[in-house]
């Protein structure tokens, strides 16, 4: 128990914050001490208290690798031996009528039972091939970086919409009540759109989280570079834990009678929530940070090592680290994929950043049972195309690229959908990014026509008035 002694000299302290607060904060400590001696468990509270699904789901969380720029289909994961054999002949289809066909300088071959074709580019996801469900029919509005980034993440690209991490983490709730329930790791230039939460409630927005650290600060390596404090202020070092809750709590007073005099004030509402799971984050987040705890053989099989693949290891292994912990929707943002030129040296040096970190992100869900019920999610926000640019570039391509799903009940060494022997186009198992939404959704356990939201008179959800769930690919 704390002595009279003690909680007079916290008293003291806290004149110091505001007069007139002294019997604020006796209550405050009070129930501070009760909650420690009665040692509750983490009950989420208010708006991300874990909700029921709309049926059972099939995965409980997802980890989105969210590849900035449009990686390459046709080098990649899209398998086109008619393109190699038309190899500098005139395209005949499209806006590129007339332009020279590239083929793919990479060799492709098949991998695990399954036999999926994936390019050379990829030797270590290859090993995962029986894990991966390939949707080769993808295609989006838009051949634009920053609208298909938007709709890839929203929905639209016309209007400010929730990203789907916060549909997710508004449909579902989350799991921990000292950790965001949507995290953005290394979310880099991102639009504040890509992870927002719009006219939903505030809390639903993603935590934007810098790298991986730990207690020390991280050597800096180089392109990239992070030091080890990753969550700006994550502790206070003027005040201790009991003192920062009697001041928080004075804080929240004065915002719950903001609050009670307006009504509706969303951003009240925003920053009530948003200041207390900051002061829980204290609790957990600087532990799972630190990977000092991790051993050197699991450092090793997702690629920490101080070299090209150190950076996305770190936030791979972390999404591991989180989506354990209880978080709902973790995103990892890897960029520079927009292969215009110079593809024959870039797309090699960016595969080779992801794919051991993915391989092993694959295999450590997988051994420690979670890839069952953890959506892996890898896409670019469309494709590129099978003419070259300027001789060794590919321009952008939105009518047809591939995605693909890991776990979270997805059938796994499967592909879905085609597009064209060249590679332009999607001509079977289409999946419109509407349909993409949804399926994810529907893995999830939720009803994309049922999960919505009243704002300015009318039901919004995540995929408008269109998506249909692609229900060829679950497990």
């Amino acid at each position: 128990m704390i002595s009279p002694q003690e909680l007079f000299s916290r008293r003291a302290a806290l004149r110091s914050i505001s007069s007139g607060f002294g019997y604020l904060a006796f209550a405050a400590l009070a129930d501070q001490q009760a909650r420690a001696e009665n040692k509750p468990g983490p009950k989420v509270p208010g708006p991300l208290a874990p909700r029921e699904p709309h049926f059972p789901a099939r995965a409980k969380r997802v980890i989105f690798l969210s590849m900035r720029g449009a990686p390459s289909h046709v080098d990649t994961f899209d398998y086109k031996p008619q393109l190699s054999r038309d190899d500098g002949k005139a395209g005949a289809s499209g806006r590129f009528r007339g332009a020279r066909l590239l083929g793919s300088p990479w060799e492709f071959s098949q991998h695990g039972e399954s036999g999926l074709w994936i390019s050379e580019l990829m030797p270590e996801v290859s090993a995962h091939a029986d894990d991966l469900c390939l949707l080769n029919g993808m295609h989006t509005d838009l051949p634009n970086h920053p609208q298909a980034q938007v709709q890839m993440h929203t929905g639209n690209h016309q209007f400010v919409r929730p990203s789907l991490g916060a549909w997710t983490l508004y449909g579902l709730g989350s799991a921990n009540a000292n950790l965001p329930g949507f995290i953005a790791l290394n979310a880099g230039n991102g639009t504040a759109q890509h992870f927002g939460s719009a006219f939903l409630p505030a809390i639903y927005q993603a935590a934007r989280f810098g790298g991986a650290g730990g207690r020390r600060n991280v050597a800096r390596r180089g392109r990239g570079n992070e030091s080890g404090e990753s969550v700006p202020n994550i502790r206070n070092r003027n005040l201790d834990t009991d003192l920062q809750r009697m001041q928080l709590d004075y804080v929240q007073k004065l915002n719950r009678a903001k609050l009670s005099q307006d009504v509706h004030q969303p951003d009240v509402e925003g920053v009530i929530e948003s200041f207390e799971l900051a002061f829980r984050m204290q609790d957990e987040v600087p532990e799972l940070m630190d990977l000092s705890s991790e051993s050197k053989e699991t450092l090793g099989l997702y690629g920490i090592d101080g070299g090209e693949t150190d950076r996305f290891g770190r936030q791979c292994l972390l999404a591991r680290r989180f989506v354990e912990a209880g978080v709902r929707f973790v995103e990892l943002t890897h960029g520079n994929w927009d292969h215009h030129r110079n593809l024959s040296e870039d797309l090699p040096a960016r595969c080779n950043e992801i794919d051991k970190p993915i391989a092993g992100l694959l295999a450590d869900l997988k051994r420690r049972d979670l890839l069952k019920d953890t959506l892996v999610v890898w896409a670019g926000e469309f494709g590129r195309t099978p003419h070259g640019q300027g001789g060794d570039g590919r321009d952008h391509n939105n009518k047809g690229y591939t995605t693909w799903m890991a776990g979270g009940g997805v059938k796994g060494g499967f592909r879905y959908g085609a597009t064209d022997p060249h590679g332009y186009e999607a001509v079977e198992g289409k999946m419109h990014i509407h349909d993409w939404h949804a399926t994810i959704l529907h893995l999830l356990g939720l009803d994309h026509e049922k999960l919505t939201y009243r704002h300015a008179g009318r039901d919004f959800r995540l995929t408008d008035v269109h998506g249909v769930v692609a229900k060829e690919i679950l497990a």
